[in-house]
């Protein structure tokens, strides 16, 4: 029996939002698989996480990427393949788990590979940011296998906002290597209904397309919001890079190591030069109405939690 959708990285961030766009808008059963005439099954890395899919009645299967037997049990008769980016930074690791993914699913005859990819550079091909040569690679994999796909580019998620500024809430003043450049900062929990809503929808045979939020913002934008909502007085020092890789990393807060933050120094060289501040209009039309801006998300986290946090801005 076909299976309509397999979802990957369902315990992940993304992955589990768009699970939970699909449980709640097709409920599962106990007997059955089928669920309001579709099909589709979680995905995870790990086998120990079965029991917390199974157990509401939804369908898993183990799917790892450094393993093509496993992929090859999990993508038998999938229709649709959700598939989510590993998050390693070593490009080589990367290279080999994403072109298993790719020959499996065209060994095993995927009809649809639904990609997530980055949104720096926008639609283009020709951004600088090291991150996104590991999708471009990805996407050069899939156009060359053959099989129908969609790359998904998706908004840096604004929930992530203070990993960028390396904000925490005692922070006072912020040391960053420039803060004019721009970012379509998106919320995570919109990009996980537009893809939703896009998988579900179907199309985009063998196109590139970029989810975010209408409006980018500078770090100096989102200083002042964080200023306004909280009452705080944050402010942003500029340095040259070595003196942003050595202050932060010599007295993060978070434990991040200045390797990081030396990685990081690409990132903010490719938002300066505008590459982060694309935007697309194809979020608004997915989701039937305007994505949030980074300005009302941002304030609207804060205004929850003053004291925000973001998990990755600290070290595991």
């Amino acid at each position: 029996m076909p299976l309509n959708y397999l979802l990957t990285g369902s315990t992940g961030g993304l992955g589990s939002l768009i699970l939970d766009y699909f449980t709640t808008h097709f409920p599962p059963t106990q007997e059955s698989s089928t669920t309001n005439s579709i099909t589709y099954a979680a995905a995870s890395s790990n086998p120990s996480n079965s029991h917390r899919f199974t157990s509401k009645g939804i369908p898993f299967r183990t799917v790892n990427y450094d393993d093509p037997e496993t992929l090859d049990v999990a993508f038998k008769d999938v229709e649709n393949l959700f598939f989510v980016s590993t998050n390693t930074f070593d490009v080589e690791k990367r290279r080999r788990q994403h072109l298993n993914v790719v020959e499996a699913a065209k060994r095993n005859g995927v009809k649809h590979v639904w990609y997530t990819s980055l949104a720096f550079g926008g639609l283009g091909s020709n951004s600088k940011a090291a991150v996104q040569q590991a999708h471009y690679m990805t996407e050069d994999m899939l156009r060359e296998s053959g099989i129908n796909y969609t790359s998904i580019r998706e908004g840096i998620y604004t929930e992530a906002f203070p990993l960028f500024l390396n904000w925490y809430p005692q922070s006072t003043t912020l040391y960053l290597p420039s803060a004019s450049g721009k970012i379509a900062f998106t919320l995570r929990s919109e990009l996980a209904e537009a893809t939703a809503k896009l998988m579900l929808k179907g199309g985009h045979d063998k196109e590139i397309v970029l989810l975010t939020a209408s409006e980018p913002v500078s770090m100096q934008d989102i200083v002042e919001v964080i200023n306004e909502t909280t009452h705080r007085e944050v402010k942003i020092e500029i340095v040259d890079p070595e003196t942003y890789v050595r202050v932060n990393g010599e007295n993060d807060i978070g434990g991040k190591a200045e390797g990081f933050f030396r990685q990081l120094v690409g990132w903010f060289e490719s938002i300066e030069n505008g590459e982060a501040g694309f935007t697309d209009g194809l979020m608004g039309e997915v989701l039937g109405r305007e994505p949030v801006t980074p300005r009302e998300a941002i304030r609207g986290l804060l205004e929850k939690e003053r004291d925000y946090t973001w998990h990755q801005n600290y070290s595991k």
